[in-house]
């Protein structure tokens, strides 16, 4: 929100007040407290007649240094909360040398000296990284009595500013006017499903607003050399993070807000869904499952979506007996062919659902002020709101589930949770500007902790559209409803990378795109992508998204992309676990794992798929594709080619190939099975070595399936021109020395010498060419 009109004026009915001295500060051992007058004290009169703003800062963990501006200080506290995790006891070391006092936790300080003019200085081992100058702390009001707190923090020169969500607005959020607002807008528009009131630059830090309902940004717009977030509230409460690399970013504020649970290892399969408005029913979903399964295309999950229910009575959760007479049975079969069942549910009621009188009669619906239930026919005919901050009205909703649970499903898509009205009254008495945001993380709770006692601890996983910060703990998240075209395939990435660095570890999205029909070249180069993102769906709006219907080389292109995501599994659950364990996502952008190298800053056509391989979709019908390549040698693991960084390639590529990189020294497992993503990693790994430097090591960890510890952990090192490999695994596992000219003792192989060790070889001496 905006508040200036330029330079020098305000804007039309606001009148805007700013910290400018420091009248007094009090420190304790935890906690530094400024008092802030908003104009000048040249003597006692002045103190008299005009506001006096509370400045509190503290560090609830170590590199994370919290500041909260008040007004007044009487306002009764507001509901929903984000739900943080701050470390026991204090970070915080407070150090007062004359007028200048710091706060420090960690190598991040704040500094403020009392007898200057208004200034909080935020440095991070020794180098500055951002400060609140003049007119950077303060609050406006406007002609409608609307108080907004507001804070403004310096960008440098050149400092590039990301996160906030899942947006597909340009990557780089420099020059954009961000709201922090859930809205059903698509993957077009400047709405976002996934608002996150969290941000981090390439300079070293992060910052997050802790606050669930509207915040405003100004990303160097309003005024082009600050980041501006406002709140309509009497407080403002924000942390800085520190870092210094993006990930540790990543890994302070995820400490804070929460880390992914780790999904099931299923869940990274291929899932294929009825698509939405398409015609279905038991024997359509048969001959696709069938068909998949002649055509040799591994499947892990079947989705029904929104018409397994009848028109009308969404939700009531109950299989259209017109279309699905046997739903048990159904499941079932279905289940036998070693498939995993979800379905489309929302936390709607539609007024022709016998649960919209069930929960109006117990009081489960949201209702408005005066009492009556909030309804409208938007979406579903009559549609209510569950009211989830009724803690009776969780279990009636997760009652409803369990039954489904019962008959053999396994995981739920939560869509929607965006549209939640403000003219209403909660049961808790929550705030409705803030609950607004916050309905969809009660909503995917909900769902996700009914998953996690029914199924197990590690079972649960849910396919969500909306999501505040805290949602990063309950995955996986796609990413809503995108056109069926390469524009659109490109905007759906960028989404992807921008909720990543908002501490995100999984993503998805709709293969194929959901409004439309892809041509068959957009399909196949959006099964190559989604195929190496961390979950895959085939899914579309009016029309299918089975292989078949674009042609033979689909098939292929499906068939070969999911096999090779099989046999990823060792390299992607280890990824899974790092984002459980760190914050990190799978789905990296460039200038996470690329932060000292300038060009990566702006990349958004391309990707870190974990630690080692680089992928960059190809976005066009001919096949061209360019890309950027870092420092380093790199190797095309489809085909072998090496490739020199530091620079750009232009590359012309048939369906069966994409860029998809190995950097130097990577050492890359690949297990042994195709046609599933849940097996033993470790029995019959291969290591795939790439380019090793003279003198290198590298540690390769193959998880267990639950993520708990490692199966097998292998030590690669290359002296000279002796390769050695080490384990303690007592199965059977095999060496690729990729792009090696010669074989000595092993055997040749289209991307270079293989070796072959049977179960219980400690040892592996070979030779690098």
């Amino acid at each position: 929100m905006k508040f200036t009109d330029g330079y020098w004026l305000m804007r039309p009915g606001v009148s805007a007040h700013h910290a400018v001295s420091v009248a007094d500060a009090v420190v304790t051992d935890d906690r530094l407290t400024l008092y802030a007058p908003v104009g000048r004290v040249a003597h006692r009169g002045d103190t008299l007649n005009g506001p006096l703003l509370t400045v509190e800062c503290w560090s609830p963990a170590e590199g994370v240094i919290g500041v909260r501006t008040t007004h007044h200080g009487g306002r009764a506290p507001r509901r929903p909360e984000f739900t943080l995790s701050p470390s026991e006891g204090s970070a915080a070391r407070i150090v007062r040398e004359g007028s200048v006092i710091e706060l420090a936790s960690g190598e991040l300080s704040l500094k403020v000296d009392t007898e200057a003019p208004w200034q909080l200085d935020f440095s991070g081992g020794g180098r500055a990284l951002t400060s609140v100058g003049p007119r950077g702390t303060g609050f406006a009001v406007d002609d409608d009595d609307r108080h907004f707190m507001l804070t403004q923090l310096s960008l440098g020169v050149g400092e590039c500013v990301y996160g906030l969500g899942e947006r597909f607005t340009p990557f780089v959020r420099n020059g954009q006017s961000v709201d922090i607002w859930q809205a059903d807008g698509g993957t077009s528009s400047e709405q976002a499903y996934k608002n996150v009131p969290f941000h981090l630059t390439d300079r070293g830090y992060g910052v997050f607003v802790n606050h669930p309902g509207q915040v405003s940004y100004e990303v160097g717009s309003e005024s082009v050399g600050r980041v501006q977030f406002s709140v309509e509230d009497q407080s403002l409460e924000f942390f800085v993070v520190y870092g210094p690399t993006p990930k540790e970013i990543l890994a302070r504020y995820t400490a804070l807000t929460g880390r992914p649970a780790l999904p099931p290892d299923w869940s990274f399969g291929l899932w294929l869904s009825t698509s939405f408005t398409t015609s279905y029913d038991e024997a359509t979903v048969t001959r696709f499952v069938t068909r998949m399964a002649e055509a040799e295309i591994p499947l892990s999950v079947f989705h029904f979506d929104c018409f397994w229910m009848r028109e009308y009575q969404w939700s009531d959760f109950v299989w259209d007996p017109d279309v699905f007479p046997d739903p048990v049975g159904m499941l079932a079969r279905l289940k036998a062919q070693g498939l995993r069942i979800c379905v489309w549910i929302n936390p709607y009621i539609a007024q022709k659902s016998p649960l919209f009188a069930e929960g109006m009669a117990l009081g489960h619906l949201l209702r408005k002020p005066d009492g009556d239930v909030w309804q409208w026919d938007r979406w579903q005919a009559g549609m209510a709101l569950v009211d989830f901050t009724s803690p009776a009205a969780r279990d009636w909703y997760a009652g409803k589930l369990r039954l489904l649970l019962d008959q053999g499903v396994d995981c739920f898509k939560t869509d929607f949770g965006e549209r939640v009205p403000v003219d209403v009254a909660w049961h808790d008495g929550s705030d409705p500007e803030r609950m607004h945001n916050y309905y969809t993380q009660l909503y995917n709770e909900t769902v996700f902790d009914l998953l996690r006692e029914v199924r197990g601890e590690g079972e649960a996983v849910v396919f969500a559209r909306s999501a505040t910060t805290g949602g990063q703990r309950l995955p996986v998240h796609w990413g809503g409803d995108c056109e069926s075209s390469f524009e659109a395939m490109a905007e759906s990435l960028r989404g992807g990378l921008s909720l990543g660095l908002s501490g995100f570890g999984f993503w998805s999205h709709d293969i194929g795109g959901f409004e439309g029909t892809p041509t068959p070249a957009l399909f196949k180069r959006w099964v190559q992508f989604g195929l190496l993102s961390s979950h895959s769906r085939l899914h579309g709006s009016r029309s299918y998204r089975v292989p078949w219907d674009y042609g033979d080389e689909a098939v292929a292109v499906t068939r070969s992309f999911t096999r090779l995501k099989h046999r990823l599994m060792p390299y992607l659950y280890r990824a899974a676990v790092q984002a459980g364990e760190a914050g990190t996502p799978v789905m990296r952008a460039m200038v996470l794992e690329f932060p000292d190298d300038p060009a990566c800053r702006f990349l958004d056509r391309q990707y870190m798929l974990g630690d080692d391989l680089l992928v960059a979709p190809v976005f066009t019908e001919d096949g061209t594709v360019e890309y950027y390549v870092p420092a380093g040698t790199w190797t095309n693991v489809l085909t072998g080619e090496r490739i020199p960084g530091r620079g750009w390639r232009r590359e012309t590529h048939g369906f069966d190939t994409l860029p998809l990189l190995a950097r130097e020294g990577a050492v890359v497992p690949f297990g042994a099975v195709v046609d599933r993503p849940a097996y033993d990693w470790a029995d019959g790994v291969t290591l795939a070595v790439h380019a090793p430097a003279d003198g290198s090591t590298a540690v390769t960890a193959i998880p267990l399936p639950d993520g708990s510890g490692e199966a097998a952990v292998f030590t690669t090192r290359r002296s000279g021109d002796e390769i050695v490999v080490e384990t303690a695994s007592q199965l059977p596992w095999n060496v690729l020395l990729v792009g090696a000219s010669t074989v000595r003792g092993g055997t040749s192989h289209p991307l270079g010498a293989l070796y072959s060790c049977p179960a219980g070889t400690p040892r592996l001496t070979a030779h690098w060419p």
